[in-house]
């Protein structure tokens, strides 16, 4: 191998099943609904399970464009790639860029819950500690970038035994809360609950929009992982669809059972740890126990799923020189990309240990993690809107096309574009400093990797031929 070189990433690693299960990881449906059902709630009460219905609706429009771009172009990059080559590479940089960020600041929200939760299933004082709650996330968090390091197929082997149990409790819980609701729910089930009555006015929906939508994300992790997949083209892409019906079926179903068996009164008093409260009023003893194992396989399973996203983002763009070439090489065994995995794992490990002990960058993260709503907005509305262009000569080819290519990811990005602004409107000042500021940050190595002529910003573009329906492939 020549000095410069690498042998890239290793294709064929994973199969449709693989790519699924990573989806449905990559939104993480314990820790989602545990860590964002009350703030839901308080939005938007018994109207719940509508916001996320039609929230994810729209998703939907999303998932099916990044399948539709997957039968494009095969790129590990992802929204990054194809919002480039179809509406402009200054878009589609700021795409990647704005999956980095987000993700690199998820990781580090994400690793305290995961060493709290681990803490208290053995005792619930300790969750209070913050020196040891941050080793233990610490170690969690360094647990999965190995994982990650090793390659897909290792990833996706520990990813189907975290997500496998949590998915399995999860599925278990809305049979048995279904099955006991007559005998202990402190309300009926109303089809009124998936309409539109119970927001209060506009702004209601839209309050409860910025929430709901945010519990889809991450999904598109599969999508990352086209270059490593077998029959990428299609099995990629239909792992991400695949992964968004799944979670929005758990979404539904436990937030109808927290409408139906907890009071208001409960939800907001229990706010913290609503899994919990609500596993032991279905299984009084262990519900709650089994519920947090649910909820601590999921924030571990999508540190992964994170971790995974954003060093695929950064091997692309490492390989088209957008940013240093050096992140775009693989290790010559794992065929991972290396260098990206221990940055990224070492600036969100330190903001990590820095924002749990230095109470000054504790506060700056805490915006910026609220912040993270309006990037994934941004590359999410963007994709939906590549898909159309990319595919524009054949949208009235067909049904098909117009409805699949065309109509629903544009609805798919015209929500999610109106989930940006109405995030803009609505964050506190600091925030938006944050979030808008992180995204403006990403035009220096732009401009930079522009004047060093990347080949990147010079790909010829071109619309392309009429797609065909995505399936599920055998895995063989």
């Amino acid at each position: 191998m020549t000095e410069g070189h690498s042998p890239g990433l290793r294709a064929n690693a994973l199969g449709a099943a693989d790519t699924a299960m990573m989806a449905v990881a990559g939104s993480a449906p314990a820790y989602s609904i545990a860590a964002t059902t009350a703030t839901l709630v308080a939005a938007a009460g018994l109207a719940s399970p509508a916001a996320l219905l039609y929230c994810g609706i729209p998703m939907l429009g999303i998932a099916w464009a990044f399948s539709y771009l997957g039968r494009a172009e095969v790129n590990a990059g992802a929204s990054y790639a194809w919002v480039g080559r179809a509406l402009h590479p200054a878009l589609g940089f700021l795409s990647g860029w704005a999956l980095v960020v987000s993700a690199t600041l998820f990781m580090v929200a994400g690793s305290l819950p995961a060493g709290a939760l681990t803490l208290s299933l053995f005792n619930p004082d300790l969750a209070g500690n913050t020196a040891l709650v941050t080793v233990v996330g610490a170690g969690w968090f360094l647990v999965m970038a190995i994982v990650v390091l090793l390659g897909a197929h290792v990833t996706a082997r520990v990813q189907w035994i975290m997500t496998g149990v949590e998915v399995a409790i999860l599925a278990g819980f809305v049979v048995a809360g279904f099955a006991r609701a007559p005998q202990i729910a402190v309300q009926s089930f109303s089809w009124s609950w998936l309409g539109f009555g119970h927001f209060d006015g506009f702004g209601g929906f839209a309050a409860a929009a910025l929430v709901a939508a945010f519990y889809y994300w991450g999904w598109d992790v599969s999508a990352n992982l086209n270059e490593e997949t077998k029959s990428a083209r299609r099995a990629a892409g239909a792992g991400g669809i695949t992964g968004v019906l799944v979670v929005l079926g758990l979404f539904l179903a436990f937030t109808v059972m927290v409408n139906m068996l907890l009071s208001a009164d409960t939800i907001a008093a229990d706010s913290g740890n609503l899994l919990d409260v609500l596993g032991q009023a279905i299984w009084p003893g262990a519900g709650g126990k089994i519920l947090s194992l649910a909820v601590m396989l999921s924030t571990i399973a999508t540190l992964e799923t994170t971790l995974v996203q954003v060093t695929r983002t950064m091997f692309a763009m490492g390989r088209d020189r957008t940013l240093p070439a050096a992140l775009g090489r693989t290790h010559p065994k794992w065929r991972t990309p290396w260098l990206a995995t221990v940055i990224v794992a070492a600036v969100a490990l330190a903001l990590f240990v820095l924002s749990n002990f230095l109470g000054s960058v504790g506060t700056i993260l805490t915006a910026a993690i609220s912040a993270i709503g309006l990037q994934i907005a941004f590359y999410y509305g963007l994709a939906g809107l590549a898909v159309v262009i990319t595919y524009r000569r054949e949208l009235l080819k067909s049904v098909r096309n117009l409805v699949f290519v065309g109509l629903w990811p544009l609805l798919g990005a015209a929500f999610l574009l109106w989930i940006f602004i109405q995030a803009v409107l609505t964050n506190d000042a600091e925030v938006n400093a944050i979030g808008l500021g992180a995204l403006a940050l990403g035009l220096v190595p732009m401009t930079i990797a522009w004047v060093r002529r990347s080949p990147y910003f010079t790909r010829h573009r071109e619309p392309v031929a009429d797609p065909a329906p995505v399936a599920v492939p055998a895995d063989t």
